[in-house]
């Protein structure tokens, strides 16, 4: 099986580091749960939502860069679902230097065969040119992301689609935990 994976919230639980430096960035004035709602969209609609300046966007990126990756984890099993896949790729808009410094300090770089970074010059999601190129080179099989945007592009490729703690309608596999991936791989083998 060929893997498309988005970064954030799918491969790493980033989500709650993301939190704390945006509650930091709001002076604790807006509830944790309200945040992550709005950075589970995305970080930009995060920023326009509770009305950030431009200082304010690059005070979070700058803080959010320099957490330890010890504070952005792996989610469990999901190291079982990278070694059971035959070829993983990454694409997503966190910019590649902050995708490398997370695998180099979990040492999975040798997952992926190839990243497709935010600063690679591909246009973002739901675009799917880069998702265009990653499965003319890799054939791949499935997109596992935890929004919807991650599944559009995938679907419009021709790709099986997975969202990962997400249970919005439009996906063709729903996984809570990487522990279930299995479940649904011998279902449909």
């Amino acid at each position: 099986m060929n893997i498309l994976w988005d970064f954030d919230g799918t491969l790493f639980d980033t989500y709650p580091a993301f939190t704390e430096v945006m509650y930091e960035i709001l002076n604790g004035k807006i509830p944790k749960e309200d945040i992550l709602n709005q950075l589970k969209v995305s970080v930009s609609n995060a920023a326009k939502y509770f009305n950030l300046t431009n200082e304010s966007i690059v005070e979070f990126k700058e803080k959010d860069k320099s957490l330890s990756p010890e504070r952005k984890k792996p989610f469990p099993f999901v190291e079982e679902v990278l070694k059971y896949s035959n070829v993983n790729v990454i694409m997503t808009h966190k910019p590649r230097e902050e995708v490398q410094f997370i695998l180099d300090y979990y040492g999975w770089n040798h997952y992926f065969r190839e990243i497709v970074a935010g600063d690679d010059g591909f246009p973002r999601k739901p675009n799917s040119t880069a998702y265009q190129y990653l499965h003319e080179k890799y054939s791949l099989d499935l997109a596992i992301g935890d929004r919807l945007i991650d599944i559009i592009p995938a679907k419009e490729v021709g790709l099986y689609t997975c969202l990962f703690q997400n249970q919005e309608k439009g996906a063709d596999f729903y996984l809570d935990t990487y522990e279930d991936f299995f479940n649904i791989v011998k279902l449909h083998t």
